[in-house]
């Protein structure tokens, strides 16, 4: 018999003895030698428990109704800050206020001491992370799998302006909201080799073996759905050698050979993205693909059987696997090799039932971003998996063929083997053949994978291909990142828009209420103040609440243009330099973003960034009318404080890139405005909020391909027709913002005006600096402008990511909520 599981919420007194508890047993201090680090860890160990309780109701649940549960397969998981997230979700924020009082400590500043998980580095990771929230809020049934990093991406630097990567040691102070759950530990096989070994009949069966054994070591860690009983699982894999380490060869005085295997398959989750421009680097990240995918298949698999025993035929009916973009493309291959040697099924059932539980989800427009590996990289560490691709290819190719009779390019581009040069086995093209099911993130980005990207496919497979929006939640991207402003939307519509973005479209008669207009002013203006505080602090940058925030806060990519942004600034600053007395609006231009280690051309726009604000924050002339800060570090935690004060929303990628954004989402929902090109969820977000609302500029994507492919765009001709576009390169080209460092910034030019611009600053110049003066102008009319805040707020309710859910449950999973309730 179950001990039975009640959900009591407890009184500030019961929590704040809970909390003593941990802090005594589990920090070993009293209240009086505890610093900041221990009152964090015991709070997130007494909010942990509620979370536990709930998270057994769940699982028992489950295990009673065996629903079909779907896998969501990540190699990144940007989380952020989790405590004041399970507050709200546990709905324990009040409680636990008021406990710390009894105390004398502060909730804020224990909120502050926590760390950002290092699971992730862009818009990728924060989907997934979003979409763990509305699973678990809507009751679907959802386990979330990745890696456990030890080190994330990298805490980022400045140095003279140019980018330095540091060790983001996430886990060095431990992380009270995982558990360890090494009775679920898995083995993953890895190298050897494939024999054909003899069975009855005079056949033989492919048989992998001299491979070598990996352990993968789950940890857990709770996502709790806001309002509801239900707790999904993310679980992240830590890989472990077989053995620590050879006795023998220690004993013998070889101490570093006798760690070496330990070392070599711990290194697989050591860090997020090792570098890819090294041989090494490409191998690691290519065992980190197989270890996430061979660890989950055989957990779930695992899961299956204790359920349901070997009715393999039931898995389409309870098991569905998403695969978030390419990382994870070998689920494909890897549940094929289950199936067929360790079911024992034939080939074609097997092949019925992985593509029945198989989806993927494609994230790029841009064909170098598909994955590709080299058979010569592939198979010595999964040979087995190599071979079943290759069959899997062999009949895919028979069945084109039989169609595509006489079209030897079609069968080319559609083969998952890539034979051109050195062989090469595409991931996109192995995802999309064994998956029932292919999905873009826009509207727009959908119909350019059917028509361009993988065209082939969507002609063979038209009903494959389906458009999910992304989404975010409206949980951390407005409730608890911005308080202001859902107190003051909570007076006016009530809160049922925390569960059901769309009642946000009930704001909409407030737009033109003066009363509301003032109160989203004054709370923008509280926001900015505090955003201020924050960039004086990491930045030494006085920031005026005044003036017109203008953020752009997304990786850094050529595409993402980054670059266009930092040309409008010197342009502005040209004129002020022309007219000292000229009347610009003031402005303050917040950047935020990464660049991978290996991304030249992206490290070159960091320093011109930081090199334009060197000059421009300093000079007399400008008087504070131009601010530029780049925030050190960018992350979810910066974001939260950035999104709520932003006044303009920076999507000026090149149209046809951006597969959807979701930075768009967060900051519309927040009162930014929006410019930005005809790319991604931007056509949507213009759709929804109205043309008066947004600043469009640009060339439209079909335009951009047009300009590409025949050769018609000529940076020379624009430079020439264009005397502000002309000062600005030149500035550029002399290095008037790059110090010492002159030199290898003129690589910033020569990609402009030497090789094509290939991502179009040039030819959007001129529209971006107009629709950067339509917005100054509008700005400048502060009701008007606040009226196309709350517009823009009360618009934003398709862009939930419990919206996005429920798409790809109906759509795609085939999966139906289950209520989690109380039960003896």
């Amino acid at each position: 018999m179950l001990p039975a599981v009640h959900l009591t919420e407890p009184s500030p007194e019961q929590f704040s003895e809970r909390f003593l508890h941990h802090l005594r047993y589990n920090c070993g201090l009293e209240l009086r030698h505890a610093r900041a680090a221990d009152h964090l860890a015991a709070l997130e160990l007494a909010v942990r428990e509620s979370m536990i309780d709930r998270e057994i109701l769940t699982r028992r649940t489950y295990d009673e109704v065996r629903p079909k549960t779907v896998n969501y397969l990540s190699m990144e998981y940007l989380l952020g800050r989790l405590l004041l997230n399970n507050l709200i979700a546990t709905g324990l924020v009040d409680t636990a206020r008021e406990a710390m009082q009894l105390m004398g400590l502060n909730l804020d500043t224990i909120l502050d001491e926590e760390p950002d998980p290092g699971l992730g580095n862009g818009g990728l990771g924060r989907l997934a992370a979003c979409f763990l929230d509305s699973l678990a809020t809507l009751d679907y049934p959802a386990y979330g799998y990745g890696l456990r990093y030890d080190y994330g991406m990298f805490r980022q630097g400045f140095e003279k302006g140019w980018q330095v990567e540091h060790a983001d040691t996430w886990l060095e102070g431990g992380f009270p909201w995982e558990i360890a759950r090494h009775d679920l530990t898995v083995p993953v096989m890895v190298g050897g080799h494939v024999d054909w070994i003899p069975k009855k009949g005079g056949k033989h069966r492919p048989t992998w073996v001299g491979w070598r054994l990996a352990y993968g070591i789950p940890h857990d860690i709770l996502v709790a759905g806001y309002g509801t009983n239900t707790v999904s699982i993310l679980r992240l894999w830590d890989a472990q050698a077989a053995s620590e380490f050879d006795f023998q060869i220690f004993s013998q005085g070889n101490f570093v050979k006798a760690v070496e295997e330990r070392e070599r398959v711990e290194s697989v989750t050591r860090v997020l993205y090792p570098a890819d421009d090294v041989e090494a680097g490409r191998r690691l990240r290519l065992m980190q693909e197989y270890f996430l995918v061979a660890c989950t298949v055989r957990d779930v698999m695992d899961r299956f059987q204790r359920r349901h025993g070997e009715a393999w035929e039931l898995l389409p009916d309870k098991v569905a696997f998403q695969l978030n973009d390419t990382h994870p493309a070998l689920t494909v291959a890897e549940v094929m090799r289950y199936l067929l040697d360790e079911a024992g099924l034939n080939w074609t059932p097997s092949w019925e039932i992985t593509r029945a539980i198989c989806s993927y989800t494609n994230h790029t427009l841009l064909p170098e971003a598909l994955e590709t590996w080299p058979v010569s990289v592939m198979e010595p560490l999964i040979p087995r998996h190599v071979q079943i691709i290759y069959e899997i290819n062999r009949r895919f190719m028979d069945s084109v063929k039989e169609r595509c009779a006489g079209d030897p390019d079609r069968l080319r581009r559609m083969s998952i083997l890539q034979e051109d040069g050195e062989k090469r086995l595409r991931m996109a093209n192995l995802a999309i053949v064994g998956s029932h099911r292919v999905n873009g993130v826009a509207k727009l980005h959908t119909e350019l994978l059917r028509t361009r990207v993988v065209k082939d496919f969507a002609d063979l497979w038209p009903d494959r291909f389906v458009a999910i929006t992304n989404g975010v939640t409206p949980r951390r991207w407005l409730l608890a990142c911005n308080p202001r402003l859902a107190s003051a939307i909570n007076r006016r519509i009530g809160d049922g828009w925390v569960t059901d973005l769309g009642r946000l479209r009930e704001l909409e008669p407030f737009a033109d209420d003066t009363e509301f207009q003032e109160e989203v002013l004054a709370i923008k203006r509280a926001n900015k103040k505090d955003l201020a505080a924050e960039v004086q602090r990491l930045c030494d940058i006085s920031f005026d609440p005044s003036s017109l925030y203008d953020v752009q806060i997304k990786r850094l990519h050529e595409y993402k243009r980054q670059l266009l942004n930092a040309m409008h600034i010197i342009l502005l600053y040209r004129r002020i330099k022309a007219d000292p007395s000229l009347d610009v609006l003031p402005r303050s231009f917040v950047f935020g973003a990464k660049a991978a280690p290996s991304y030249h051309m992206a490290k070159l726009i960091i320093r011109l960034v930081n090199g334009i604000g060197e000059v421009v924050n300093d000079d007399p002339d400008v008087a504070g009318r131009l601010r530029v800060a780049f925030l050190p570090d960018y992350r979810v935690t910066l974001a939260e404080k950035v999104i709520p004060a932003a006044d303009l929303s920076e999507q000026i990628s090149t149209a046809g890139m951006e597969a959807s954004g979701t930075g768009n989402m967060k900051l519309a929902l927040n009162g930014a405005l929006t410019i930005g090109t005809l790319d991604g969820a931007n056509i949507e977000i213009k759709d929804a909020v109205g043309e008066d609302n947004i600043f469009i500029f640009g060339l439209t994507a079909a335009e951009v391909e047009e300009r590409l492919t025949t050769g018609a765009h000529r940076p020379w001709k624009l430079y020439r027709g264009d005397e502000e576009l002309a000062g600005v390169l030149d500035d550029l080209r002399d290095g008037v913002f790059a110090g010492d460092d002159a030199p290898q910034l003129r690589d910033i030019w020569s990609a402009l005006m030497e090789h094509g611009d290939r991502y179009m600053c040039l030819a959007d110049f001129r529209s971006y600096v107009e629709a950067q003066e339509h917005a100054a102008a509008l700005y400048r009319d502060r009701p008007a402008w606040a009226a196309a805040a709350i517009r823009n707020i009360a618009a934003m309710g398709y862009f939930s990511s419990d919206r996005a859910i429920t798409q790809y449950a109906n759509e795609i999973w085939n999966l139906e909520p289950v209520s989690v309730e109380e039960h003896d």
